[in-house]
């Protein structure tokens, strides 16, 4: 039994392969090819001019009938086929006029000779007269036209595909579309470049149709005639009128065709590439309009009633296109009819529901609001790309700081000026700017003047003197020793700064427990031992918060876990239990303020300051509060701000000593006015670390 039916379906199979598009198509090419090289009966010939006028004629009324160019894009496809089969027949047709055209008019067939006789009307040179009038319609108006058409809107078209794109993201940012609709609209406008840089070449294709059309019919004319006087012994009138009855029905039929299809040209330049092979864009959508399929067998027939014209073929492609349009009509109605019932089905399966308030709550943790003349950042490509920049931050941050930020938003804001930005945490501003998104900011390290044109400003992110320069001056301010960034990173130092001011309220529960979920297996049984015997999740996430709060890297989780542990046995004050958590890191704190030279430079707090703290301490136990009197805390903090003041002056940026005791609520203080000063206790250098003291406050 399986045999037999192993049996039955090869043999079906040589069938069934035939209705392959691909199959046809390639069928389709090599027949073209056979044309050109082998002769051709005069009953195949008047078939296949027939075939020639119908395609013509089907590809005319489809671009008709589309709604957008994008709808036929496969259209340099079928230009180029329609081409070729009028080249061939051409060839085949000037085979058969050279060989037979002593023996009467109907030497080429009948299609020929009744277009010769419809138009010549028994008068060669009116005849010649009509084709030649064809020739230049088509070659001097249409095909001309239509080509500047489509170089014209190729052009455009790829002038324009910038501001589509940023159209599209502008639209992404501001949620009026999802990804999805998003990629489909890039795919549709990468295809409409595609397509209209393809009609731009194809454009030639008629151009060099028209041409031969003319040089085929001097030769058929001018070497049928010497055959006909010099070989078959006929006079000079019966040649010249045999053979150029001949030439003008066989450039006629040709020429048609070729007329049709350049106005389908022009017409659709004038209203852009298809996923896939071409036999699927090519069958696919020329059978999608039954209408053009209807009209085009309604000219058939009507051809073929004229008085004169052959019947059969005409008749023939009447009634295969008309069966494609039956058949196409049917196939719509029946995807109508299952179309209403899958939306009937759906509509009773799912009732629309309203959209849950809650989401309405939902906030952007991190939002870049951009004005209108700052899109171009988001869709530059290259380096300067403020999204692939934002990107690379969030992986920046993970390895320095030991978690990933949430995702950065972007969204355009009509509301603030075109070239400001304002930069949200948790929806409150923390941060805006304006910048220059077409030049390049300036900035002179020695603090000296910007000897370059440009406009003066200022650093958005710590205020620095700058200037925005023209990208032509980028070489010399290098030469100058300059430093020279451009509009995205500006703003991507901006949100790195306020990012880490911030990164305290940024690691919430959620992220705590997710840092937990992805240590590896080998540290789960610390993470059990730890949480929530010893401490609770909230306590972690505290602690956590103070580290990352004074800009301390949690990567090295594992350790943490160890410092709680071990502090938990004696304390459960938040406070002690960090400062223990901070004695395990001190190898990774004196390599995380190292200079250049592996040196850490310290400022130490004078014994009379450290005294005064310790004394200002109040309150039993581990719940102590800092009470230093208000004129005594403003002299301590003019103190610090002049000696970290003198040592920037030297290039210097030390690290404040204290001892462990009070080295919290120094810190606190001091976190106030210079939050990117670094306090450390005695405990917290490393033995092994190179020290070097630069002074004493």
């Amino acid at each position: 039994m399986a045999e037999d039916g192993a049996v039955t379906t090869s043999g079906g199979g040589f069938g069934k392969s035939l209705l392959r598009g691909d199959i046809a198509l390639a069928l389709g090419i090599v027949a073209i090819l056979v044309v050109l090289i082998l002769p051709m009966p005069t009953w195949m010939l008047d078939i296949s001019l027939a075939l020639s006028l119908t395609f013509s004629v089907l590809i005319l009324m489809t671009v008709l009938f589309i709604e957008k160019p994008l709808e036929l894009s496969s259209f340099p496809s079928i230009l180029l086929i329609a081409t070729m089969i009028r080249l061939a027949l051409n060839l085949a047709s000037t085979r058969l006029i050279l060989e037979n055209g002593h023996r009467g008019e109907d030497a080429a067939g009948k299609v020929i000779e009744a277009f010769g006789d419809f138009v010549m009307q028994g008068n060669f040179i009116i005849g010649l007269t009509v084709f030649a009038i064809l020739v230049i319609v088509n070659f001097v108006v249409i095909t001309k036209g239509s080509g500047r058409i489509a170089e014209v809107a190729a052009r455009f078209s790829l002038d324009s595909m910038p501001g589509k794109q940023m159209a599209i993201d502008a639209d992404l940012s501001a949620g009026l579309i999802n990804e999805g609709e998003a990629k489909s609209r890039r795919r549709e406008l990468e295809q409409e470049s595609t397509f209209f840089g393809a009609m731009d070449g194809a454009a030639k294709f008629v151009r060099g149709d028209a041409i031969a059309g003319l040089l085929i019919t001097f030769i058929n004319i001018i070497v049928g005639m010497i055959i006909g006087i010099v070989q078959k012994d006929m006079t000079f009138g019966d040649a010249a009128a045999s053979y150029t009855h001949l030439t003008v029905g066989d450039g006629l039929v040709s020429q048609i065709p070729a007329l049709i299809v350049s106005i389908a040209a022009g017409l659709l330049v004038s209203k852009a590439g298809v996923a896939g092979s071409t036999d699927k864009a090519l069958f696919g959508q020329l059978k999608k309009y039954p209408y053009a399929m209807a009209l085009s067998s309604v000219l058939m027939v009507t051809m073929a009633a004229m008085p004169g014209i052959p019947v059969l073929p005409f008749m023939i492609m009447g009634a295969l296109t008309g069966a494609g349009a039956y058949f196409g009509f049917n196939r719509e109605k029946v995807e109508a009819q299952a179309v209403a019932i899958a939306e009937e089905k759906e509509m009773k399966a799912a009732p629309v529901k309203e959209e849950p308030i809650s989401k309405t709550l939902a906030i952007d943790t991190i939002r870049v609001e951009l004005g209108y003349a700052l899109l171009p950042l988001v869709n530059n490509e290259g380096d300067a790309k403020l999204t692939d920049q934002l990107k690379g931050l969030r992986r920046q941050m993970a390895e320095d700081m030991g978690f990933v930020l949430p995702t950065v938003r972007l969204q355009d804001n009509l509301q603030l000026q075109a070239n400001t930005y304002v930069v949200r945490i948790k929806e409150i501003e923390s941060g805006r700017g304006e910048i220059r998104p077409d030049m390049l900011m300036c900035m002179n390290p020695t603090g000296d003047a910007i000897e370059l044109p440009g406009e003066d400003t200022r650093e958005p992110t710590f205020g620095l003197p700058a200037k925005w320069i023209s990208p032509e001056y980028r070489e010399e301010a290098h030469f100058r020793g300059y430093t020279v960034v451009d509009a995205a990173t500006v703003v991507t130092t901006h949100v790195t700064e306020i990012v880490k001011d911030n990164m305290a309220e940024l690691l919430s529960y959620a992220e705590t427990q997710k840092l937990l979920d992805e240590l590896p297996q080998s540290h789960q049984k610390l993470v059990a031992d730890v949480i929530p015997s010893q401490l609770t999740l909230s306590g972690l996430q505290r602690i956590l918060q103070n580290l990352v709060g004074e800009r301390v890297s949690i990567r090295d989780l594992p350790t943490i876990l160890e410092g709680v542990s071990e502090a938990a046995n004696y304390t459960k004050n938040i406070t002690l239990i960090t400062e223990h958590v901070r004695t395990r890191l001190a190898r990774q704190l004196c390599h995380q303020n190292a200079n250049s030279q592996g040196i850490v430079p310290l400022l130490t707090l004078s014994a009379n300051w450290e005294q005064a703290f310790a004394e200002s301490l109040i309150g039993d136990g581990e719940d102590k509060q800092l009470a230093m009197p208000p004129t005594q805390l403003q002299e301590f903090i003019t103190t610090i701000r002049k000696k970290y003041e003198d040592m920037a002056m030297q290039g210097e940026t030390p690290v404040l000593l204290t001892s462990p005791g009070i080295r919290h609520y120094v810190r606190t203080i001091i976190e106030r006015f210079r939050p990117q000063t670094t306090v450390m206790s005695q405990n917290e250098i490393y033995p092994k670390a190179k020290i070097k003291t630069l002074g004493q406050i």
